[in-house]
């Protein structure tokens, strides 16, 4: 009988485990695209800012209403002359290799993604001087000139706090094992596949989290991703077609979270770095005419059933900063004509324009092309997968590169990464002196209606330049199961994991 009670004592501690082990709740989120490297300095995609947000958390975050709020920090100060800005650190924070996140360890955070080769957050931080340590949590960013986007940046990437250890035991491998202080820790990533996080327990805020594992599932494309959420093979999607809207919409267990975004989709031209010097690249006036071919609210319908918002510059009509002294110009395909014959082009002027996979990024390409050939322009769609459309881009390996870029709070961050000379994403190579002043001068100004009438000067530049063909604001569309409850849809387009759980 003693042997019989542990068999039966046995059996039900088995069954205990393999029921708490069912209990465990995965999130399984289908993604548009598989990011480039998870590793905050060298990352440069939307879809890794998502996954970014499960693992590595940031000195401070915003909210619906664009507000900067703390994340990793408590607070902050900026010194009267705005050369330097004071940070108290968030006590009892851990990364997810256990070690202590201090002051020594957000400066050496900082100081990687200034210094790191290749890191594309050097422009982002390209104004602080050095960091310094006060106390065991706090740090001092001092500036070598007043720097007004500073704040804003440290809610995006360059506020990602890294492992030191971790970061300089793996080198330029980080990305691949990244360790961070988010509520989520690496657990394994195959390319083109999958991506696998587990709950961090030691996280600061884990009384908010609720889910066991996230798995993220790059899927490219959308018809199959939603499909997917509707069969159950997945409990949430990012970037659901616009034409998909209503049927999401009307699918009772489904829910659709929208908001319009910060960024824009434009067509990047290679100015500086064409190996074949084509027409585009030697003259601003062809540049010109193929932007007079393109009707934005037509694309608009045809693609997108008009729920997005056409748009000429690197915010939109609803942003603050938009300068409405130059709107959206109709399409005149006479006017693109007649630019073509004053820069001595004869058409078909051939251009090789690279698309990332995707059914709607190949929509818009197809669409444009359309248009554009009425002009004079032979467009020749390359389409490209996502990640490789990157390294293409960094070489200088296309003529027009059609992009989206997701967008930050502050408009520096739409215009100098992309503007600037020299700047770590400025992949067609422009350089204008005088926009590069205008740049540099609205970092310096705090007060909004100095710094607007930087970027109206800077405005008319660059539309007349046109290194970036900038053509329309997304909404951002993500859709979930109606089992999965806390989402908040966020300006910003990230998908937050904190606060979720399943009913």
């Amino acid at each position: 009988m003693k042997m019989l009670r542990l068999a039966v004592t046995t059996a039900a501690l088995l069954l205990f485990f393999e029921a708490a082990a069912l209990a465990q709740t995965t999130l399984r989120i289908g993604l548009a695209e598989d990011p480039d490297v998870l590793d905050p300095s060298l990352s440069r995609t939307y879809v890794g800012r998502i996954v970014f947000s499960a693992v590595c958390d940031k000195l401070f975050d915003i909210d619906e209403k664009l507000n900067i709020v703390p994340q990793l920090a408590l607070s902050h100060e900026t010194s009267a002359d705005r050369k330097a800005m004071t940070i108290k650190l968030r006590p009892g924070v851990k990364f997810q290799d256990g070690e202590a996140l201090d002051a020594e360890a957000a400066k050496f955070s900082i100081e990687r993604h200034m210094t790191f080769p290749g890191s594309f957050r050097k422009s982002e931080l390209a104004n602080v001087d050095h960091v310094e340590v006060v106390d065991p949590l706090t740090i001092k960013l001092v500036l070598k000139t007043p720097y007004a986007p500073l704040i804003a940046q440290l809610t995006d990437r360059a506020g990602m706090m890294v492992s030191p250890k971790a970061a300089k035991e793996e080198g330029d491998k980080f990305g691949l094992h990244p360790v961070c202080a988010g509520p989520y820790k690496f657990v394994e990533r195959v390319q083109q596949d999958r991506m696998v996080f587990e709950k961090f327990n030691d996280y600061w805020n884990k009384d908010n989290v609720f889910v066991d594992k996230i798995v993220y599932l790059p899927i490219v494309d959308a018809t199959v991703r939603l499909a997917n959420l509707k069969s159950g093979g997945l409990d949430l999607i990012e970037r659901v077609l616009a034409t998909d809207m209503k049927d999401v919409r009307s699918d009772p267990n489904l829910v659709l979270s929208t908001a319009p975004e910060l960024g824009y989709l434009g067509l990047t031209i290679n100015i500086k770095n064409d190996k074949n010097k084509g027409a585009l690249s030697q003259s601003e006036k062809v540049r010109q005419a193929l932007d007079f071919s393109i009707d934005r609210e037509a694309l608009n319908q045809v693609v997108f059933n008009g729920e997005f918002t056409p748009g000429n510059q690197w915010i939109s009509p609803q942003h603050p900063y938009y300068q409405t002294a130059f709107p959206v110009r109709p399409r005149d395909i006479e006017k693109a004509k007649a630019l073509l014959r004053e820069a001595g082009v004869t058409p078909p002027v051939t251009v090789d324009m690279m698309v990332p996979k995707g059914s709607e990024n190949e929509a818009v390409a197809q669409v444009i092309q359309s248009m554009a050939a009425e002009a004079g322009f032979d467009l020749k769609i390359r389409v490209i997968e996502f990640a490789t459309s990157f390294k293409d881009a960094t070489a200088g390996n296309f003529q027009v590169f059609q992009i989206n870029w997701s967008g930050r709070i502050d408009p520096d961050g739409n215009s100098y990464v992309f503007l600037h000379s020299g700047a770590p994403q400025n992949d067609g190579g422009y350089s204008n002196p005088e926009a590069d002043k205008l740049m540099e001068g609205a970092r310096l100004i705090a007060d909004p209606a100095e710094r607007k009438a930087i970027y109206e000067k800077l405005t008319g530049i660059v539309l007349n330049d046109e290194p970036i063909i900038y053509l329309y604001h997304r909404k951002w569309l993500i859709a979930h199961i109606k089992k999965l409850e806390g989402y908040r849809q966020m300006p910003d387009g990230l998908v937050r994991v904190v606060g979720l759980k399943f009913k």
